[in-house]
């Protein structure tokens, strides 16, 4: 049996008191939710904290609301919570195609939203997608919050930019006129993907005046599409624009071989994601 390395354990009772422990125990110290991701790494001693804050009593960042303008995800919300919400749904449905993906029941009644990000795997699905809808994500330290971008957020495979001390507190999303879609390709449901893509479109009497694109797990930097979007936006969603929007994106992105494939497969898969993702987001419009 694989047992963690010794740690201290805290629980913490508010955000304040969390920010507070994580000061007390410095940058060894590791906060824990739904822990689907953290506890595995550390009995396999790929991570030893020295100490675990755990937030899961913390409900002030639980819940899925409307907010003016946006949706307010907190970042204890579960993925169920997310899956389950009738207004992301209704608003944003790339959110619920991505959630009837990630895992399985039981790791989405557990797991958090605020923990994948956070996270920052590159095969995680939420990263994708709220970098494709251009989310902004609140981060709360002792000298107050502050906002990041989450194209921002990720600077490498398992590295975000929050310091430590800080907390991610929530996750807000703009609510307007757009359509959306996320399209997925693994080796088992529930699996980790071998790729997958989230598109975001306003169209505008017929014209693409903004478009977002994320992919997951095929090496786009920063999880996002960048010349694909720029070159959508300000023409029609026709198909050989869509198409040629995926063949840009497969261009510009980095995969790496590994079991799940060789690096021309995930090229040609991240074009042929892309494009479906786009399409279906154009249908739904």
């Amino acid at each position: 049996m694989q047992v963690p390395a010794s740690f201290q354990y805290r629980k913490a009772t508010s955000v304040e008191h969390a920010l507070t422990l994580l000061a007390e125990y410095g940058p060894e110290s590791v906060v824990v939710a739904g822990g689907h991701s953290l506890l595995p790494m550390m009995k396999l001693r790929l991570a030893h904290p020295e100490a675990l804050i755990d937030i899961n009593d913390l409900t002030e960042l639980a819940g899925v609301r409307v907010g003016r303008n946006e949706l307010v995800i907190g970042a204890m919300a579960r993925h169920a919570d997310l899956l389950s919400s009738a207004a992301a749904g209704r608003h944003l449905p790339i959110l619920h195609d991505a959630e009837r993906v990630i895992a399985d029941p039981i790791v989405r009644n557990r797991g958090t939203v605020g923990g994948s990000l956070c996270q920052a795997d590159p095969s995680e699905d939420l990263s994708a997608v709220f970098a494709a809808l251009r989310a902004e994500l609140v981060v709360r330290g002792q000298d107050g919050p502050r906002t990041v971008a989450a194209r921002d957020f990720f600077v490498g495979p398992y590295q975000t930019v929050l310091a430590p001390g800080e907390l991610l507190v929530e996750i807000r999303v703009p609510l307007g006129r757009s359509v959306s879609a996320y399209v997925k390709v693994d080796r088992r449901a529930g699996d980790w993907a071998v790729g997958a893509a989230g598109a975001v479109l306003t169209i505008v009497d017929g014209v693409v005046t903004a478009a977002g694109i994320g992919l997951t797990a095929l090496g786009a930097p920063r999880f996002v599409a960048e010349e694909a979007e720029d070159f959508l936006t300000g023409g029609p969603p026709t198909e050989s624009r869509l198409v040629e929007a995926g063949r840009l994106a497969a261009a510009h992105c980095r995969p790496t071989a590994d079991q799940r494939g060789p690096v021309d497969y995930k090229r040609h898969l991240a074009g042929e994601l892309v494009t479906r993702a786009l399409r279906t987001a154009a249908g739904r419009a």
